[in-house]
């Protein structure tokens, strides 16, 4: 069945995208719109609701598995790697801003950067942003990667990373898979420890923030920095 067939046309995504603007669609047709197609017995409109429901969301969707979407009735490869593909490109978009700007007059982004690459994770990550002189982005690079409850992150590997770099700066970021962004005793311990490594090789440590979900906390802006 197509949108053609279920829907007259001033409520069929695309006429409306170009009625009204992106902004005026619902999550489900914008879905429907990249999909294309839906599979047999349902339109695209209602495979994108079937999605966003089974997922629980936007970023859990784009943020999911292979082996998760084809589980999935009739959701193909094409259509996954569309999917993933969407996340990547955002990704993306949000890296070309910090490889531009300086990172602390765009905090928002940095924040939007790291849930993107975070957010979704079951397990803890620890990611580095190593900046140049002016702030800007040279590499986002993987610290460390743990179990489902903790990550084993160690000061002086941070620093020779920092160093292989050339970094005048760096935010730190790691996330907390059980959805809870406040910073633990643990991570202030662990920020003035880096923070103290850091500076005996004149790198600055600007922030480290806490990725639960979308939500991203910053020991910076704590107090703990």
């Amino acid at each position: 069945m197509t949108l053609r067939d279920a829907l007259p046309p001033d409520q069929r995504p695309r006429e409306r995208m170009l009625r009204l603007g992106a902004s005026a669609l619902t999550n489900s047709e914008l879905l429907a719109l990249m999909l294309g197609t839906g599979t047999r017995g349902q339109n695209a409109l209602a495979l994108a609701q079937h999605l966003l429901n089974h997922f629980g969301g936007v970023r859990s969707l784009l943020s999911a598995q292979f082996v998760d979407l084809k589980e999935i009735n009739g959701l193909g490869e094409a259509k996954i790697c569309q999917l993933t593909a969407i996340l990547a490109l955002a990704r993306r978009a949000l890296e070309e801003e910090l490889r531009r700007d300086c990172a602390l007059h765009i905090p928002d982004q940095v924040k939007a950067y790291c849930a993107a690459l975070l957010g979704h994770e079951s397990i803890e990550y620890c990611i580095a942003l190593f900046l140049d002189n002016q702030h800007r982005l040279i590499r986002a690079e993987e610290i460390s990667r743990g179990t489902l409850t903790q990550t084993s992150i160690y000061p002086r590997e941070v620093v020779k990373a920092a160093l292989a770099n050339h970094a005048a700066a760096m935010i730190l970021a790691h996330n907390h898979p059980s959805g809870l962004a406040e910073p633990s005793a643990a991570d202030i311990h662990l920020t003035r420890q880096l923070k103290q490594s850091l500076a005996v090789v004149d790198i600055e440590l600007l922030d480290h923030l806490v990725v639960a979900a979308n939500k991203v906390v910053s020991l910076a802006e704590l107090g703990h920095i």
